[in-house]
């Protein structure tokens, strides 16, 4: 079975071409029509008045005046009338006595006649103007009576008359110049409705209107498809395009009217987040700091690599691309990327490669002392090796139980544990303080969000302090003003040479001032950050002699810091 032909449909440009013809071609035919109207009326008022003219002027006259009391009034106002209808080119000039009877016809029989309309409305005054059909035919009239000497008396009246197929005649004298400018107009409208055509055709990349409805379709569902976030700006940084999951990692409205058209500044954005994503975000790193940035890194390298973003308590990875490349102002799409839960792994994960490296190197230190004992017992020095490894004992049992008995939970022991050889294997002096006291009651998200900091801080900590520094660490439960519940409290102290840029550039997204590949991270502060203001907690920083991070995370993270983030994990669910 052969399928059904598809209907053929016009093209979008020939529609539009056809309907702006038809459109304009009946704009003009009425616009045509009333200008036609207009005139004929012109024309038709402009004779009136030339009919009432003649009429007034004749029965102004005092000649007349005169002639209507004498005994024969035809014999001098039969000739003068006549005279002034063919100097004038009217059809008819009528001189009426206050009888009603006729002194002046252009036919000599209607004389001493009465006329065929009735004559006592004007003979009482009045003065009349239209048309009316008397033997002569169809004729335009003006009656006005003529009056006597003291103004009141009505000797008689003046009729003057114009055939109305030369008020006809002299309406359609305009009838060529309107069809001409009707015309022209035509033509002109209809070049016009053609380029028109052409360009809405090139506008739209030659695609009909079903097209782009099927492409628009298609865009609407990948982008509720896909699980990235993606935002359009136009070129002046306002929204024209958010799918739900930009919505959600930017805490958009889901409303568009609410949304689209407005900057992010406009919806309540931070001021850091809403310029970043208009402007395109600033790495922050030390290079910037110090104004020593190349400006000519490559752009499309940067945008392939992404920018790092801190949104609430999320880290997106920000890619940018213009709409249209070779236009600056053509308006900018951005791709937004959640990163928080997989940097919050990846830190995990260095948290247990630092515990394996500290292990690696208490091996190493191990191996050395074994052999040390192993020569010293090949020598004969019993009581010496004895000796040594009562004091290695005591010395490892000391720093373990030290650290076991100030921290009782024990991935938090390990990990200081842990960083405690990395600081011995840098040549750096690690201490923990003896006000540091942590229970073992610890929840499962506090420990994690512990170990991240601590990490993060200590690692920092121990690369600013160098070989031959210093870094002290403080982790301690106590009340704190203005908190419900005891919080705990994470101290880190380092002798290295303090900070060059400000807090918040600190703790900003990307920032970092190592070099190489470490630098390429600079997530460890913001994380930091955002794990303490998911609690409800804070994050600071002192260096104005030492370079000192403090952060405190509450026990039990309050009722509005609770409820987004689990409405949060339900939506990834």
């Amino acid at each position: 079975m052969a399928a059904p032909r598809r209907r053929r449909r016009i093209p979008l440009s020939r529609r539009l071409f056809l309907v702006n013809v038809l459109l304009l071609v009946g704009i003009v035919l009425a616009v045509g029509a009333l200008w036609f109207v207009h005139e004929r009326r012109e024309v038709h008022q402009e004779y009136e008045h030339r009919a009432m003219t003649m009429a007034e002027t004749v029965a102004a006259m005092p000649q007349v005046r005169e002639d209507l009391t004498a005994e024969d009034p035809a014999e001098t106002l039969a000739p003068l009338a006549e005279t002034l209808r063919k100097a004038s080119g009217f059809r008819y000039i009528v001189i009426v006595d206050r009888h009603g009877i006729r002194q002046s016809h252009p036919v000599e029989e209607a004389i001493g006649r009465p006329p065929h309309t009735d004559p006592t409305p004007v003979l009482e005054g009045e003065i009349w103007t239209g048309t009316e059909r008397g033997p002569a035919g169809l004729t335009l009239r003006a009656r006005v009576p003529v009056r006597g000497d003291d103004g009141e008396t009505v000797l008689g009246y003046v009729s003057a008359g114009i055939l109305a197929g030369d008020v006809r005649v002299a309406s359609r004298e305009d009838v060529p110049y309107i069809l001409g400018v009707s015309g022209l107009v035509l033509l002109l409208g209809a070049a016009a409705a053609h380029l028109l055509a052409r360009r809405i055709r090139a506008d739209t990349r030659g695609l009909e209107p079903e097209q782009i409805a099927e492409l628009l379709d298609s865009r609407e569902a990948l982008l509720h498809a896909i699980g990235d976030g993606v935002l359009a700006l136009d070129h002046d940084g306002r929204i024209v395009l958010a799918n739900p999951p930009a919505r959600r990692l930017l805490g958009l409205p889901a409303d568009d009217a609410e949304t689209l058209g407005r900057s992010p500044r406009e919806l309540g954005l931070d001021e850091a987040l809403a310029v970043a994503l208009v402007d395109g975000p600033s790495s922050g790193s030390a290079e910037d700091a110090a104004g020593e940035r190349d400006p000519d890194r490559d752009a499309t390298d940067a945008a392939d690599a992404g920018e790092l973003l801190a949104a609430g308590d999320r880290i997106l990875i920000c890619r940018r691309r213009r709409v249209r490349p070779e236009e600056p102002d053509g308006g900018t799409v951005i791709t937004l990327r959640d990163q928080t839960d997989l940097r919050r792994l990846a830190e995990q994960l260095d948290g247990a490669q630092t515990v394996t490296r500290g292990l690696r190197v208490q091996r190493h230190e191990f191996a050395n002392r074994i052999h040390t004992v192993a020569g010293m017992l090949e020598l004969g020095a019993v009581e010496r090796a004895r000796a040594f490894v009562a004091e290695l004992s005591a010395e490892t049992t000391r720093d373990g139980a030290e650290i076991a008995a100030r921290l009782a939970d024990p991935a938090v022991a390990a990990l200081t544990l842990a960083k405690a050889a990395q600081a011995a294997e840098r040549q750096t002096e690690f201490t923990l303080t003896e006000l540091s006291s942590l229970p073992d009651d610890l929840d499962s998200e506090l420990r994690d969000d512990l170990l991240l900091i601590i990490g993060n801080l200590v690692d920092n900590a121990l690369d600013a302090a160098g070989a031959g520094g210093r870094v002290e660490l403080l982790v301690r439960q106590h009340a704190l003003g203005g908190v419900d519940g005891d919080v705990v409290e994470v101290r880190v102290t380092d002798s290295g040479p303090g900070l060059a840029a400000g807090e918040d550039q600190v703790f900003a997204a990307g920032f970092s001032t190592k070099t190489g590949a470490a630098a390429e991270r600079g997530l460890g502060l913001a994380l930091v950050r955002q794990a303490c203001r998911r609690r409800g907690g804070e994050v600071v920083v002192d260096a104005e002699e030492e370079t000192i991070f403090s952060a405190y995370l509450p026990r039990e993270p309050s009722a509005e810091d609770r409820a987004p983030a689990s409405a949060d994990h339900q939506e990834d669910r």
